[in-house]
């Protein structure tokens, strides 16, 4: 039996999403060799809400990818809104005090993914797509992975980042803390020409059973993406004897007056996209040797727009200390003080985050808290902008936490 030629790098991401896309940008451009793992061949359509927070353009810029995006992505969002029941309510998004942050834009991940692997792989690092991660374990402070693709390759390295995601996490374990009410909602995405939607507002939308949130993407379409509970939604197709987005829409549109009002002329592009269920929580960041990022590593409630920024976000945090630390993880060093730190720097930075959004999730997907929160929100729109704030939207990546206090000379963010 002849065995066969084992790939050597610095780094194995598994994930070509946004999280595993800027993990592999970073660490190549701080003279990492890098191996990006994908199965998918893109461009791919994705459930995701597609909005990108002003708090993340300065990476993008780091990542030298600022004026491609630019040139894609949809109109900058200026205020927020909300549409429920017959309420409709809007106020300004929150504006990030930095020079050249901007403000917010949306472009859809067949477009976006794309744009980070592409970088990721003019900075040097070796994109496998479409492969999959089949096996992984670790020998002699390295990870031995076996990739399936055209044929079976081993890739090793002493550093293995999980970017997978929450639906696909491939061979890595992940710890689940999602509750049993979380694990009932279902995602769903579609894309419209001719909603009519101010260019610079992005609504959120709470209706019975669930949530979900309007933006002007790429290309003159209109993004809706929500989240339902599956009774709801077993509620809504008998009611609407059709097809599970037709009878979202239909929902969405009788429970919220704004919707109605503007989907008007409005027609699908392409099919409705589902997924599901979602797994909203802290995970874990670091488990048995291996470094997540991501929505592996936790995700909060889509109702705060706010999954692609922590996505990359969470990266960005991952790489600072790994560029940090390369030469003793090179040297086949322990990885567990560094997984340790990073973990510590994951949940001060994202912990508000998720907690603020699974409140809003709960306040929105309730018929009697949105009740409540109606006249409240009518007579005070700016409590709308201090939810914006409290998801993450003001927060630049100089003002992340920092439990480890190291910095690192190659990755020079700002």
């Amino acid at each position: 039996m002849v065995s066969r030629e084992t790939k050597a790098y610095d780094a194995i991401v598994v994930g070509g999403g946004p999280a595993g896309g800027t993990a592999a940008l970073l660490l190549s451009k701080a003279g990492w060799s890098v191996a990006l793992v994908e199965k998918a061949v893109f461009p791919r359509r994705k459930v995701c809400g597609e909005f990108i927070s002003a708090a993340s353009l300065p990476l993008l810029a780091e990542l030298g990818v600022d004026a491609s995006f630019a040139g894609a992505a949809g109109p900058p969002v200026r205020r927020i809104a909300l549409y429920s029941g017959e309420v409709i309510v809007d106020a300004p998004m929150p504006k990030v005090q930095s020079a050249g942050a901007g403000w917010g834009r949306a472009l859809g991940r067949e477009q976006f993914d794309l744009l980070l692997l592409d970088g990721a792989a003019r900075a040097g690092a070796h994109v496998w797509q479409p492969w999959r991660v089949v096996s992984a374990r670790r020998s002699g402070g390295r990870w031995i992975c076996s990739v399936a693709g055209e044929t079976t390759q081993d890739l090793s390295a002493p550093v293995l980042i999980g970017a997978a995601g929450s639906w696909d996490r491939g061979p890595f374990p992940s710890m689940e803390h999602s509750s049993r009410d979380d694990r009932k909602l279902l995602a769903f995405k579609a894309h419209f020409r001719d909603f009519s939607l101010a260019e610079d507002l992005m609504p959120l939308l709470a209706f019975p059973g669930g949530y979900g949130g309007l933006v002007n993407s790429d290309n003159g379409r209109v993004s809706l993406s929500c989240c339902i509970k599956r009774d709801v939604l077993d509620q809504c197709r008998r009611a609407a004897n059709g097809r599970a987005g037709d009878a979202v829409l239909h929902h969405i549109g009788r429970s919220c007056a704004g919707v109605r009002q503007a989907i008007g002329r409005a027609k699908l592009e392409g099919a409705w996209l589902a997924a599901g269920p979602i797994r909203p929580g802290i995970r874990a960041p670091y488990l048995r040797g291996v470094f997540m990022a991501g929505n592996i590593a936790g995700e909060a409630h889509p109702i705060i727009a706010e999954g692609i920024s922590m996505a990359m976000q969470s990266s960005w945090l991952l790489a600072r200390h790994l560029i940090a630390s390369g030469s003793d993880l090179m040297a086949g060093g322990d990885p567990t003080r560094i997984g340790r730190d990073y973990a510590d720097d994951w949940r001060a930075t994202f912990g508000l985050r998720i907690h603020a959004a699974a409140l809003f999730a709960r306040l929105a997907a309730s018929r009697r808290a949105a009740n409540l929160c109606r006249p409240v929100l009518q007579k005070f729109p700016m409590l709308l902008t201090l939810g914006a704030t409290l998801s993450g939207k003001t927060k630049l990546l100089t003002q992340l936490s920092s439990s480890s206090g190291q910095e690192s000379a190659r990755l020079n963010m700002y």
